[in-house]
């Protein structure tokens, strides 16, 4: 699949391999034609490395693991281009262009106008086989700007500038080709603006989005508990409500055990749901039976419990309360990395120095594993 980076990296080369072939079409003899070509070989290779180098270290960041001269020419971009050169939610810009190839394209901008302009020879030095360096070096300079260095760009047209009006002079510099060069990095360093700031804009939505997303699906998960939980108080308290408006409040003993067994199971689902499987509500419900006050309170300490260690936890627990006697049982989570659930059972002291409750249980289960 032909993504558009090659596509405009194959531009690049066609482009910029025309405006170096117009310093050979037609030529007449020149001074020193050895100079020319070796002009146009080192704007063809400095210009093809400006194009296709990827920096050695491109998946890490500038900071970490780089050189001092990396630091230093990562400190040349703005932010926002540092910021768009890295993978944003699957956005990533251009990368910036290493310091030996920003070398490279300055002394090309300072060697080729000099080289060509005394090859040729003064009496030729406004013909076109000899000015292609206004729109070569302009469009080095663009691809410059697009790998991130607007210094090294601007730096380098500076030096363009200076060398073309003092070979041809001012005007003839600018008409002949150095005002498009200047307005071709203009628009390069305005397009990198424009598409940072995308890209930026994008990744902000996308964030968005996706924060909404999950706003929406945690409220969508809450609202089937919610259904859950009312469906299972329906079902709990649904026949002890039932039977006490046909009774019109007149209950028997065990209508009101069954009353408040029903309050004690709505209490447990809503507190401490992550406790409870099938053989620790059967506990709960005897420890009741049997006339214990239970209170049970999940603080979030198995929020990231899965679900396989939870059945070895609940397993514990259940043996726990199977073997309890008290007459109040506190069953609460615990915030410790060690201690999932903290069982305690107190009963009324007799006998003892006191009528204070004294703890006759305590049971500490462990995270397994842990």
């Amino acid at each position: 699949m032909i993504s558009v980076k090659n596509v405009l990296s194959l531009l690049a080369v066609a482009f910029t391999a025309y405006l170096a072939a117009r310093g050979l079409w037609s030529t007449p003899d020149v001074d020193q034609p050895l100079i020319v070509v070796a002009a146009l070989a080192l704007y063809l290779v400095t210009t093809w490395l400006c194009i296709f180098w990827e920096p050695a270290s491109a998946s890490e960041r500038p900071d970490a693991g780089a050189g001092a001269h990396e630091r230093d020419a990562v400190a040349e971009a703005p932010a926002a281009d540092v910021q768009a050169q890295t993978a944003i939610d699957g956005i990533q810009g251009p990368r910036s262009l290493p310091p030996v190839a920003q070398i490279l394209a300055l002394a090309c901008a300072a060697i080729v106008p000099s080289a060509i302009a005394l090859a040729v020879g003064p009496a030729s030095r406004t013909e076109p086989f000899a000015t292609w360096y206004l729109g070569g070096i302009g469009a080095l300079m663009t691809i410059v700007m697009v790998r991130r260095r607007p210094w090294t760009a601007w730096s380098g047209i500076v030096l363009l500038t200076i060398a073309s009006m003092a070979w041809m002079g001012p005007l003839q510099a600018l008409s002949l080709g150095l005002v498009g060069s200047i307005v071709w990095v203009t628009c390069a360093q305005l397009l990198v603006l424009s598409m940072d700031r995308a890209a930026r804009d994008t990744s902000r939505l996308t964030r968005l989005q996706r924060a909404a997303s999950a706003w929406q699906t945690s409220q969508v998960v809450r609202q089937r508990e919610r259904r859950v939980q009312v469906q299972r108080a329906l079902a709990v308290a649904g026949p002890v409500l039932t039977r006490t408006v046909a009774h019109a409040g007149n209950l028997t003993d065990a209508d009101r055990l069954e009353a408040r067994l029903a309050e004690g199971r709505l209490r447990d689902e809503m507190r401490g749901p992550r406790l409870l499987d099938d053989d620790v509500r059967a506990e709960l419900e005897r420890a009741r039976r049997r006339g214990a006050n239970v209170t049970v309170l999940d603080e979030g300490g198995l929020d990231d419990v899965d679900d396989e260690t939870l059945s070895v936890i609940r397993a514990q627990l259940a043996e726990a309360l199977r073997s309890a006697s008290s007459d109040r049982l506190y069953i609460r989570t615990s915030p410790d990395e060690r201690i999932a659930v903290t069982v305690v059972g107190r009963s009324m002291s007799v006998g003892g120095p006191s009528d204070e409750d004294a703890v006759d249980l305590w049971r500490e289960i462990p995270h397994p594993g842990r």
